[in-house]
């Protein structure tokens, strides 16, 4: 015997009241009034009889009505053997794959049926719960024995767009048979599909007490072509130079020629003709993506269709702008800086920055306010009113990226960066004491792409005081190469060498090229987003927990997605619907991102018959004896019976109390 609520045994010890009642309260002497005490003899009397428990049945009546109390708030109860077959009670557990490869034919149409028709299997006191399977399982009633209210949440099910999950079932099937008192037989309805298998055949362990019983949904492995995944870039800068990739897959298919086109805003910008080998891959390429200024909603689309037809497009977003200005000041006599830092930054397809170079000396009537990043490569002293201009413009918010060489290290101290001018080293190239580069903070953006920095020679270097920089990179003597520092609302980065191919021999690695690029594109602020997201991904609405922006998602049915409060202090979104999402922030404009259904449920194919066989009998213990004695043994309360018994003794100390009260009464 157990009990579900053992705390309340401490009860027991309000047995103790009535001992007390009966033994040590029973003594009450009424004094009388008497002429004379004088010819009476001092003694002492016995008082043994009136510590003599009096009424002992009406004493042990109130002792086990409170005993019995406490024993049935400890909720009593024993483990017994129901027969297979017998009439205990169960819960029976519906549950119906609603994923995106259940859209394929009439799968979830006869997974829908198939729900209904095991609901012939309830037998008077059971009940039943209807779930549904996607990356999660999700309740939509509660246990309940009524058949009408079960029948009309399966027929609300329909395929989603979210990637099922045998694994996280298993799982929430271990927590909801740990919380279910009652035998679990659970009732799976799906399409069986072989990508939704976890990674270990151990993680579909279902409890002993479960009953699992699969009805597949699907007979055969169905063919489906599929649109797999896009490149593109996600802003826009030159619509001549933007390049779509986008991979075709087909699963269970043979060799096939495809239309395929490019889509903007509703109107097909190019097609092309892919060949696509038998339960193979092929790669579609666009050479133009003319698109309006401004965010712009794109797709990839198969024009012939077979198999599931919501996974013949792929969404992505495209955002259309002018590229930004770069100033880029250098000394007008040495060239092959601007060249290689030139060329490095507008070898990209789609660049976002345009370099205007101008010499130092004529620099006194440019405003740098109107360049988000401004360049000083191997500059000594700048004109007093251009360096003025440049600080007030970094502390606003600018920023600026300084290359030192022979002529930064003639003067004190770094221009608008501020810090003292140690020592310029040069190394010959002739003998081997260079220095290389090894990087101090490697997920600084600067660095996070230039992969074989660390081979790069350095013959020349300006060291300069780091201070309270941010030190990015050194050299391997431990000097400071790159440092960042904050200054106002901006940023400033120097680096201790110069662009050119004298000084090291940097612009000759291809580490350069992703150097320049992600150290401007840091510096302006320009974000290297993605331009579509899976469905089940979260969606990043702020920085962190201090900005209290408020962040307005506009879903794929153009309806708002957040709650007033939630607009001011969600951190994210998860997006499990396919489709474009507006985020509208109020002091940065609009942003779109572009969700698709995870396409490992394009893939058809079904898990193999003797697999389903072996998780089915899981549950079903090591052998069939031990089985079907552990799946059938259940609690049986004995709280009903408890209760009953005080009763009992309520009503028996009733009588006995009325009794010995009427007594006593008549005695006085």
């Amino acid at each position: 015997m157990g009990f579900l609520s053992p705390w309340f045994l401490a009860g027991l010890a309000a047995a103790a009241i009535p001992v007390y009642l009966h033994l040590l309260r029973q003594h009450k002497a009424t004094p009388r009034r008497f002429s004379s005490l004088m010819f009476f003899e001092r003694s002492t009397q016995s008082s043994i009889k009136h510590r003599r428990l009096r009424y002992l049945a009406l004493m042990s009546a109130r002792i086990a009505l409170l005993a019995l109390l406490a024993l049935a708030f400890a909720a009593p109860y024993v483990m017994r053997e129901v027969a297979a077959g017998g009439q205990g009670r169960k819960l029976m557990l519906l549950v119906v794959d609603d994923s995106f490869s259940m859209r394929e034919g009439n799968r979830i149409e006869r997974a829908r049926q198939a729900a209904i028709d095991a609901l012939g299997g309830l037998r008077s006191g059971d009940e039943a719960q209807v779930a549904t399977l996607g990356a999660q399982l999700s309740f939509l009633t509660q246990p309940t024995s009524q058949r009408s209210e079960l029948i009309a949440a399966l027929r609300t099910i329909r395929a989603g767009d979210s990637r099922s999950s045998y694994g996280e079932l298993s799982r929430a099937l271990r927590s909801v048979s740990e919380s279910s008192r009652a035998p679990l037989e659970v009732h799976l309805f799906s399409d069986m599909q072989r990508t939704s298998m976890p990674p270990g055949f151990a993680d579909l362990q279902v409890p002993s007490r479960v009953r699992f019983v699969l009805h597949p949904a699907a007979d055969e492995a169905a063919a489906n072509f599929t649109v797999e995944s896009v490149i593109a870039p996600s802003s826009l800068f030159d619509p001549a130079k933007a390049r779509v990739q986008a991979t075709i897959g087909g699963y269970n298919t043979p060799a096939t020629r495809l239309t395929v086109s490019l889509v903007a805003n509703g109107k097909t910008l190019e097609t092309t003709v892919v060949d696509v080998p038998a339960n193979g891959r092929a790669t579609a390429e666009f050479h133009k993506l003319e698109a309006p200024y401004g965010f712009s909603r794109c797709e990839v689309r198969i024009d012939t269709n077979a198999g599931i037809k919501e996974d013949d497009r792929f969404f992505f977003a495209v955002e259309r702008a002018d590229p930004r200005q770069l100033l880029f000041v250098h000394q007008s006599r040495d060239a092959r800086d601007l060249l290689y830092f030139r060329s490095a930054l507008e070898s990209s397809a789609n660049a976002a920055f345009r370099v205007e170079a101008v010499d130092v000396e004529k620099t006194a009537g440019i405003d740098p306010a109107r360049f988000p990043v401004v360049v000083l490569s191997n500059v000594g002293a700048l004109p007093q009113s251009f360096e003025q201009k440049l600080a007030g413009h970094v502390k606003k918010g600018g920023a600026v990226l300084i290359a030192a060489g022979s002529a930064a290290a003639a003067q004190p101290r770094i221009p608008i960066f501020g810090r003292q001018v140690l020592e310029s080293r040069y190394s010959a190239r002739t003998d081997q004491r260079f220095q290389n580069g090894v990087a101090a903070d490697a997920a600084h953006p600067s660095l996070r792409r230039a992969t074989g920095f660390e081979a790069v020679k350095f013959y020349r270097v300006v060291r300069a005081e780091a201070g309270d920089a941010r030190v990015i990179a050194r050299l391997t003597d431990d000097a400071p190469l790159l440092m960042e520092r904050a200054i106002g609302q901006g940023k400033a980065i120097y680096f201790g060498s110069t662009f050119d191919n004298i000084s090291n021999d940097f612009p000759l690695h291809p580490s350069f090229i992703p150097f320049v690029e992600q150290t401007v594109y840091y510096l302006g602020g320009v974000e290297q987003r993605t331009s579509n997201l899976t469905v089940g991904s979260f969606i990043e609405l702020r920085k962190g927990p201090d900005d209290r922006q408020a962040v307005e998602v506009i879903g794929p049915d153009r309806s708002r997605a957040l709650s007033l409060e939630e607009a001011v202090r969600a951190q994210n979104y998860q997006a499990i619907v396919e489709g474009y999402y507006e985020l509208r922030r109020a002091n940065q404009g609009t942003e779109m991102i572009a969700v698709n259904a995870d396409r490992r449920e394009a893939d058809l194919g079904l898990v193999p018959q003797e697999t389903l066989a072996l998780w089915q009998n899981l549950g079903q213990g090591s052998t069939a004896e031990a089985g079907v004695a552990q799946a059938n043994r259940t609690p049986w309360s004995l709280w009903w019976y408890v209760l009953l018994l005080a009763l009992t003794a309520a009503v028996v100390e009733s009588s006995l109390a009325g009794r010995y009260l009427s007594i006593e009464r008549g005695a006085v």
